[in-house]
C-alpha cells in the first residue's frame, strides 16, 4: 500500500522563499524588542545614577547651605549675600505688584581684588530700638530744607581697620506728584509719598558702591542699616569723602535722583569717631547746585551749509571746562543734536559718551538733509539746530550739562552771528567756539 504524507492544503504548494517569511519576520521583532529593552534599561541605570548623587537639577534636591565668610578680625562668620537691587527686578506694566521687602539679617558682601589692600564690605539691617538715639540727633525736625535731611552716623574701628557707616533716616523727602527738573526732584512739592532709597560709596576710589533696601510710600524712610568698609587706616581715610545719593524709585522708567550728600571726611575730627559712633545730619542738596557754581562750559562746532546738496554739515570737535558731575571731578559727556524745521524736530544725532573727562574730544562729523521748496529750492529759512550736552550715569537718568541753540527765535549773540555767517557763506567750514546755557 503506498505511503501517503498528511497535507492540511493539498491544493496549495509552497516556494522555499515563501517558507522563510514567517522566521525572517520573528528574528526582526525579537531584535526590535531587545534594543528596546536595552535603552530603556540605559535610561533607569542613568536616572539612578543621577539620584544617588543628588543632581542639582532635580527639583527635589535640598538647597546648598551658603558657605561662611569670615571677617579679617577673626569674628565669628556671618553668612553674607548680596542685597537685591532696587532696580534690578522690574515688573512689566499691568503685572501684580509684590508685597514690600522685608529687612534680612545680613545682605549684602563685597570684595575689591584690585584694591592695594584688601577690602571688604559687609552689610546689616538693624531692627529699630526702642531707645534709639535718632530723636536726639541735633537735627531741626520742622525744618529739613528744599530736598529733606540726612541722618547717618560713623565709627572707625582701628583693630579692624574697619569704618562703619549707619544709613539712619531721612526726612522731609520731597513727594511725587511735583515737577521733575533733567531727571531729579529738585521741583518736587511734597504733595504726596515717595519710594526712596539711599547709594552710598567711598571717594575717591568710586570702587565700592552699596545701596539700602527701598522704603514704600513714605517722605520719612527709616533705615537703619549699617555698611562695614574693612582695610582702612586713619590716614587713608583723611583724603576720602562719602558720597550719598538719594533716589526715588521707579518700577517702570529710570530712578529719579532727589539729591546728594557729600561728607569729606577730612573737615572732621577723625579721633572722635574711632571706637564711638557719631550722628551726623547733613541737609540734601540738589545735583544742579554745582553746575550752577562751576559754570556749563563751552562747546566748538563747525557748520557748512551746500545749497546744490541740500545738506547742513554739522562737526563737533570739542568742549571745554566742563563743571564737575561728579564728586570725583571728571563726568561722562556726550551731544544731542536736532534738527528743527519750523518748529518741529525733523531729525536727531548723538555723539559717544568720553568717560571720565572735562574736555572732551568728539571730532564727529553729521549730515543733515534740509526739505527743499518746489520752486525755490533749499534754504536755511525756518531751519533750526538744538544741542544739548549731557553727563551719561548707568543708573539714574543722565543730567543735561547745558543747552545750545543755532538758528531759530532764540538764537541771539555770538550764536545768531555765527549762524548768519554760514547762510551767507555756503560751502564753507566755520567753526566757533560757544557757551551753553541752562
Amino acid at each position: 500500500m503506498p505511503n501517503h504524507l498528511f497535507d492540511p492544503n493539498p491544493g496549495v504548494k509552497l516556494t522555499p522563499l515563501e517558507s522563510m517569511v514567517p522566521v525572517v519576520a520573528g528574528l526582526t521583532t525579537a531584535i526590535v524588542l531587545a534594543m528596546m529593552t536595552c535603552y530603556c534599561a540605559r535610561r533607569i541605570r542613568l536616572r539612578n545614577r543621577k539620584t544617588n548623587g543628588h543632581d542639582a537639577s532635580l527639583q527635589f534636591q535640598p538647597p546648598r547651605r551658603p558657605t561662611a565668610v569670615r571677617s579679617p578680625s577673626g569674628a565669628p562668620p556671618h553668612y553674607l549675600k548680596k542685597s537685591p537691587s532696587p532696580t534690578g527686578n522690574k515688573l512689566p506694566p499691568g503685572a501684580p505688584q509684590s508685597p514690600p521687602e522685608q529687612p534680612t539679617q545680613v545682605r549684602y558682601a563685597e570684595e575689591c581684588e584690585t584694591s592695594p589692600l584688601p577690602r571688604m564690605i559687609a552689610h546689616e539691617t538693624r531692627a529699630p530700638e526702642p531707645d534709639s538715639p535718632i530723636g536726639n540727633i541735633n537735627c531741626d525736625v520742622s525744618e529739613h530744607g528744599r530736598l529733606g535731611t540726612l541722618v547717618f552716623k560713623l565709627r572707625f574701628l582701628p583693630e579692624k581697620g574697619a569704618l562703619v557707616v549707619s544709613v539712619v533716616r531721612c526726612r522731609g523727602l520731597p513727594g511725587k506728584g511735583g515737577t521733575v527738573n533733567n531727571g531729579d526732584l529738585t521741583g518736587a512739592k511734597n504733595t504726596g509719598n515717595t519710594d526712596p532709597y539711599v547709594k552710598l560709596q567711598l571717594l575717591p576710589e568710586k570702587q565700592h558702591k552699596v545701596k539700602t533696601r527701598v522704603v514704600r510710600n513714605t517722605c520719612s524712610p527709616v533705615y537703619d542699616e549699617d555698611f562695614t568698609f574693612y582695610g582702612l587706616s586713619l590716614n587713608e581715610l583723611s583724603a576720602m569723602s562719602l558720597h550719598f545719593v538719594v533716589l526715588s524709585f521707579d518700577r517702570y522708567s529710570r530712578d529719579d535722583v532727589i539729591g546728594e550728600v557729600i561728607c569729606p571726611l577730612s573737615n572732621m575730627e577723625l579721633n572722635q569717631i574711632e571706637n564711638q559712633q557719631v550722628a551726623f545730619c547733613k541737609e540734601i542738596q540738589p545735583r544742579s547746585l554745582k553746575i550752577r557754581a562751576q559754570g556749563r562750559g563751552e562747546l566748538l562746532i563747525s557748520l557748512c551749509w551746500q545749497p546744490a546738496a541740500a545738506r547742513l554739515t554739522v562737526v563737533l570737535l570739542k568742549a571745554r571746562n566742563l563743571p564737575r558731575m561728579d564728586v570725583t571731578g571728571l563726568a561722562d559727556p556726550y551731544v544731542k543734536i536736532y534738527l528743527l524745521y519750523n518748529g518741529q524736530r525733523i531729525a536727531k544725532k548723538k555723539t559717544h559718551v568720553k568717560k571720565r573727562t572735562l574736555s572732551p574730544v568728539f571730532n564727529e562729523s553729521f549730515a543733515f538733509d534740509i526739505p527743499t521748496t518746489e520752486g525755490v529750492g533749499a534754504t536755511l529759512d525756518g531751519v533750526a539746530l538744538e544741542l544739548m550736552l549731557l553727563d551719561w550715569d548707568r543708573v539714574t537718568k543722565n543730567e543735561v550739562i547745558g543747552r545750545l541753540d543755532l538758528g531759530g527765535s532764540r538764537c541771539t549773540g555770538t550764536t545768531l552771528n555765527h549762524w548768519n555767517e554760514v547762510c551767507n557763506s555756503p560751502r564753507r567750514q566755520i567753526a566757533e567756539w560757544h557757551k551753553l546755557v541752562e
